[in-house]
């Protein structure tokens, strides 16, 4: 019995650690470029007490044995980079990338750094920069004077300055995708870090090589389902109640055991 309530301990952390994984969810269901994790969950190991296809006493053999689990553990927390919905802005420097692909930014340190959230800005020279301050990368930088910024599907930048009756090319955005986008190392900020898991981003213009394209004026919006979560939580907490009961029920058999008199 005593091995029951390490088991059911087992549960309830479990249990804890995947509401952990809904409530961030929760509270990112309206982060631009947010994408959803999933808790997965394995058995733990087996205590054997009698192995299938063992030879019994009398010769015969035993045709399932006696394999008692004890308990569950964590396995991964995956992100799920499915596509969230899109929504207009009307802001030029806002992008999406439609289909496969990151933009690329450069950290503080020099490190890339790759995030599907769009909502980039213009700093003090006029470099395209994210809402924590780090360039895009290959860097981009808008005129003062530009009265109308373009972004083609393919990623060109090309501006409209006064007394010129054409545009000008002024960047080219260059965007990522990885062998397994699983393996990417989430950091806050809705940036990603590049993993050996992951493997070496493939980067080119949009619309090439397997990659998306981007649309101007549009942000994509945290890939959450908000019902779907809820569900899960109610499952969660269900689940965490039944391993809970399982402990008290071990409880008061143990002190049965305990008040037994010869």
């Amino acid at each position: 019995m005593i091995r029951s309530l390490f088991i059911a301990a087992t549960g309830m952390e479990a249990q804890k650690l995947n509401i952990d994984v809904i409530s961030n969810n929760l509270a990112n269901a309206n982060t631009p470029g947010y994408k959803k994790s999933r808790a997965d969950f394995q058995e733990l190991m087996y205590q054997v007490i009698k192995s299938p296809g063992a030879t019994s006493g009398d010769g015969t053999q035993l045709p399932s044995g006696i394999q008692v689990g004890l308990g569950v553990q964590p396995a991964a927390i995956q992100k799920i980079y499915e596509q969230g919905d899109f929504v207009q802005t009307g802001n030029p420097l806002d992008m999406t990338i439609e289909g496969e692909g990151f933009f690329q930014v450069v950290k503080p340190d020099g490190e890339l750094a790759y995030t599907r959230a769009g909502t980039f800005k213009m700093d003090s020279e006029g470099r395209l920069v994210t809402s924590n301050g780090y360039p895009l990368e290959p860097e981009i930088t808008i005129p003062a004077d530009a009265v109308q910024i373009t972004i083609g599907e393919n990623g060109m930048i090309s501006v409209l300055q006064p007394g010129s009756a054409a545009p000008v090319e002024v960047g080219q955005i260059e965007i990522a995708r990885f062998p397994n986008p699983g393996g990417l190392k989430p950091v806050g900020n809705s940036l990603f870090l590049e993993t050996s898991s992951s493997g070496a981003p493939i980067t080119g213009t949009p619309g090439s090589e397997g990659l998306g394209s981007i649309k101007q004026g549009f942000i994509e919006m945290s890939n959450v389902d908000v019902v779907e979560e809820m569900i899960q939580m109610i499952v969660s907490q269900r689940a965490y109640e039944l391993n809970s009961k399982a402990v008290q029920a071990v409880d008061e058999m143990l002190q049965m055991t305990n008040t037994m008199k010869r």
